[in-house]
């Protein structure tokens, strides 16, 4: 039995870690620690833990403002392994747990024998080639790489082209509140004499099922109807259909009778159709005000404007990646008119990754939420299920698509 030992984790290299101390009843102690580790940004400190069982082990899979941190007792089997993506309630013998930035892994575990000796296993990080030399730690707002100047760059583009649409949500409106008076769970963008800005906006019904939209970045025509997508604060599933896309771009075709797209399914009604200005019309009627933006209303303009905004990323987005598809689709915290979320986006659809698309444009609720999961509001930020994995920085998300679902390229004969 291990008692009144602490397990201290310092200097977490991620948030999606698994931390499992075996005992051994012969030895009188713990005999091993085994770490699986995925790189990212935290410290843990677990400290008093009180573990009455042969195996003890920590889940940290998913870390956000101190409310998941998780610990696995009463596990009677002391080979069993807890799932990294487990999350449990945390018992009430552990105590003191902080968060801290620091960006490396350390692991200690204690444990007193029969003379009262205190016995130290020390665990490092995995060997540095198996950790990308380039993910970031930390989440630095505005931050670009030195490698990414020309991406950002091209992705800014659209922004003026546009107007702007998708920048906000429906009815976004400003002000100011008293820094004390402002709640610490809700997102605020910059605070000047003591005052707090506020953002806020109107949002329509909200659909109790994903919306379901087959697209592809690069095309001009997908891209109005992302930019609904935000406008309305709209959480969708996005298909990938880049061209060549052996998964999802056949399957609209059978399901549409088209080789057309964007191609709307909405589960919540039955509804499904093509046509970019359909497809806007009909959002904004079912979970907006009825009422279409302009920037979307002008026909012709809409579209031209559209396609100039993809000018700098040079069809970027459009192509298929031959790729491994995942059990479950990707998460994604992003709204249309970012260019960080453009490289993010253009990834996500070449590999032909599905995944669920959380609006965050300025004004939605979404930024709070964000705050509240993460411990911090930064777009892009992307949650992968499959492995646990929790991210912000877009070079990094590329970087962790590529390495993680991207095909490596056949072998010449």
């Amino acid at each position: 039995m291990v008692s009144r030992d602490n397990l201290v984790i310092s200097r977490l290299y991620c948030l999606d870690i698994t931390v499992a101390v075996t005992f051994n009843p012969r030895l009188g102690r713990a005999s091993s620690i085994r770490t699986d580790i995925v790189p990212y940004r935290n410290t843990v400190s677990v400290k008093q833990g009180q573990f009455e069982d042969k195996l003890a082990m920590v889940d940290m899979a998913k870390l956000g403002a101190g409310l998941s941190l998780g610990a696995a007792t009463s596990m009677p089997n002391s080979t069993r392994q807890l799932h990294r993506t487990m999350l449990l309630r945390m018992p009430s013998s552990f105590q003191n747990v902080s968060a801290t930035g620091r960006r490396f892994l350390c692991v200690r575990a204690e444990s007193k024998d029969a003379s009262g000796t205190v016995e130290k296993t020390d665990v490092s990080p995995n060997e540095p080639a198996t950790i990308p030399a380039r993910i970031s730690k930390e989440p630095r707002r505005f931050f670009v790489r030195s490698d990414q100047w020309l991406n950002i760059l091209g992705g800014s583009i659209g922004l003026p082209l546009r107007l702007g649409t998708g920048a906000f949500v429906n009815g976004y409106k400003v002000g100011f509140v008293s820094a004390n008076q402002f709640p610490s769970e809700k997102y605020s963008f910059f605070e000047i004499a003591g005052w707090k800005l506020v953002e806020t906006g109107k949002p329509g019904a909200r659909p109790e099922k994903p919306i379901e939209l087959y697209e592809f970045e690069g095309c001009p025509f997908c891209r109005k109807v992302r930019e609904i997508v935000s406008v309305l604060d709209l959480d969708v599933l996005y298909y990938p259909t880049p061209k060549n896309g052996t998964t999802f771009r056949p399957k609209a075709i059978k399901m549409g009778g088209k080789k057309q797209f964007p191609y709307m399914v909405d589960p919540n009604t039955g509804v499904s159709m093509y046509e970019s200005d359909d497809i806007i019309k009909y959002l904004v009627e079912n979970y907006g005000d009825g009422n279409v933006p302009l920037a979307l209303s002008l026909g012709p303009i809409t579209t031209i404007t559209a396609g100039l905004a993809m000018l700098g990323r040079a069809g970027k987005g459009g192509k298929y990646t031959p790729s491994q598809l995942p059990a479950e689709p990707l998460r994604l915290w992003a709204y249309e008119p970012s260019p960080f979320c453009k490289i993010v986006r253009e990834t996500l659809v070449e590999l032909e990754l599905p995944h669920y698309y959380y609006s965050t444009a300025r004004g939605s609720t979404k930024r709070d939420e964000l705050l509240l999961r993460s411990g911090h509001f930064q777009v892009p930020y992307l949650e992968d299920p499959n492995t646990g994995v929790q991210m912000f920085e877009s070079a990094d998300i590329v970087e962790y698509l590529l390495q993680t679902y991207a095909l490596p390229a056949p072998q010449a004969s």
